[in-house]
């Protein structure tokens, strides 16, 4: 093992996500194969290291490994494909987006004119891949050290996190994370369309409010969501109903009819039938894993 995996592992000592001594930053550990299945990808950084996860995106296919680190702008539906085995499990750590330490830092970093001055509207993706530079790992592995010690996350976590996302703004693909704290980029009006999607996904949720939601037409806020997601607006709001069905039927006793009920459906057919599509199997099945 390397040293950022050798850390990592310490730090997950079970499969799946293991929490650690810093609020909002999470190790996550797989020892099998996983085949290309839907999952939702929440707004982070995810740091490898160990092992390989492919993800695909509408037509787009990309990779991050222990080279590459991924940054997730805005949450996002995709689907996901696991390289691992008990012998080399994946590890990956995970950093959530604090958008105050984000505007803290390019708040300063525009007092000392560091901003970007080419930054493209068309790069503003809901994602980006990050080549791992050296000043890169050695943030990561600062943070993981510090991860170590309840103390020292403590005292140190937060300003290791700030470097780490200092690093990630250095990137010559950072544009979306410079976007997202702007108000009056694409990105940022549709992360607020997003933040509503995921408060209110259970309720009637329409196209025109959420455009009105963010001053825009509802043409250029289509245009504009699918730009940043990959999905139209309607597509993304079934997809994350369908994510947030599968974790209530794998982590709560309820049944069908209710689930359905929870995240925005009104009728149980077709919420069978669209959850039978979406992830090959039927929300009973799914329930009894």
């Amino acid at each position: 093992m390397n040293e950022i995996a050798t850390l990592m592992a310490l730090l997950a000592p079970k499969e799946g996500v293991n929490d650690t001594h810093l609020s909002g930053v999470h190790v996550f550990r797989s020892s099998q194969y996983g085949a290309r299945g839907p999952m939702c990808y929440s707004q982070g950084v995810l740091i490898v290291g160990q092992g390989k996860k492919r993800v695909y995106l509408d037509n787009q296919t990309f990779e991050y490994d222990r080279q590459h680190s991924l940054v997730m702008t805005v949450p996002l539906p995709v689907e996901c494909e696991t390289f691992a085995s008990i012998e080399e499990p994946v590890l990956v750590l995970m950093v959530d987006i604090d958008l105050v330490q984000l505007n803290y830092i390019i708040r300063l970093m525009d007092e000392h004119h560091q901003i970007p001055k080419d930054l493209n509207e068309s790069r503003q993706s809901g994602f980006f891949v990050a080549d791992n530079t050296e000043d890169m790992d050695c943030s990561v592995i600062r943070l993981l050290q510090a991860l170590q010690s309840p103390l020292e996350a403590k005292v140190m976590g937060e300003a290791l996190v700030l470097e780490l996302l200092y690093r990630l703004l250095d990137s010559p693909d950072a544009a979306p994370l410079y976007a997202l704290s702007l108000s009056h980029t694409r990105l940022s009006r549709v992360e607020k369309a997003l933040n509503y999607i995921h408060k209110h996904y259970g309720e009637s949720v329409e196209v025109d409010t959420l455009a009105s939601l963010v001053n825009m037409s509802p043409s250029a806020f289509h245009r504009s969501f699918k730009e940043v997601t990959a999905s139209s607006p309607i597509q993304y709001l079934k997809k994350i109903r369908l994510n947030k069905a599968k974790a209530l039927l794998q982590l709560q006793n309820l049944k069908v009819k209710e689930v359905s009920t929870q995240v925005g459906y009104e009728s149980t057919a077709q919420f069978s039938r669209e959850f039978k599509r979406y992830f090959d199997q039927s929300p009973g099945e799914c329930a009894r894993l």
